[in-house]
């Protein structure tokens, strides 16, 4: 057997497996965090008969060194940081602020693709199931978190293919409960437990949303309903 997936859409499928005691559940509700946490939910969502909708959520990148997270920022004003990092490189608050501004009009500009004209689904005392395609330093995750805990939900599930070990009590303390399929020691990124890692662009974002609203057609991005019960 593979030590990781396929592709996206096969860890979305299995990682449905582990999340079946979920399927058919009214007050159950599955958010991808786009882009590419967006097909692994699909699946998950198909499986279990769930609606499915999405929260952008914005890594902050170390200016020069963008793929190290020193934070994260999420719809609805939330921001997180990476007190680790930001205190070991001593990285003023001006530089924080700098790049979280940077990152705000392309928060703000998949927000009105993905969602058109339509607001976030209430999860207020949902189970909410909050999808990505891996976790390495999970700030996105975190983010995403605080979003949805803001907004009360009944209980509150990440679920993830592939997270690094290192990671899993951190989660285990901010989700109600986690769910994932390997944790591999070393980590090293979650591309390299995935055969076929393409970048998955705004097109299948919103085709795959316009899919799970259950839409004849697909709508150009950006007029794309973002709820639905996927069939």
């Amino acid at each position: 057997m593979r030590a990781g997936f396929r592709d996206r859409p096969e860890a979305g499928q299995r990682l449905a497996a582990q999340l079946s005691a979920y399927a058919g559940q009214a007050d159950v509700l599955v958010i991808g965090l786009p882009r590419g946490g967006v097909p692994v939910a699909y699946e998950v969502a198909r499986a279990l008969h769930a609606p499915l909708d999405v929260l952008v959520v914005r890594k902050l990148g170390l200016p020069g060194h963008e793929e190290l997270a020193m934070g994260a920022i999420a719809a609805g004003g939330v921001q997180m940081l990476n007190e680790a990092v930001v205190d070991e490189l001593g990285i003023p608050d001006h530089i924080i602020d700098a790049v979280a501004a940077r990152e705000q009009p392309e928060l703000a500009r998949r927000e009105r693709a993905y969602r058109a004209d339509r607001p976030p689904i209430d999860v207020r005392g949902k189970t909410v199931i909050l999808v990505d395609d891996g976790l390495a330093t999970g700030m996105t995750m975190r983010a995403a978190i605080a979003a949805v805990r803001q907004q009360e939900p009944a209980q509150l599930v990440v679920a993830v293919p592939v997270m690094a070990w290192e990671s899993c009590d951190t989660f285990r303390a901010l989700a109600d409960v986690l769910v994932w399929m390997i944790a591999p020691e070393p980590f090293v990124a979650v591309g390299l437990w995935y055969e076929d890692f393409a970048p998955t662009t705004d097109a299948e974002v919103c085709d795959l949303l316009a899919r799970a609203a259950g839409e004849r057609s697909t709508p150009a991005c950006g007029q794309t309903n973002a709820m639905g019960t996927v069939k």
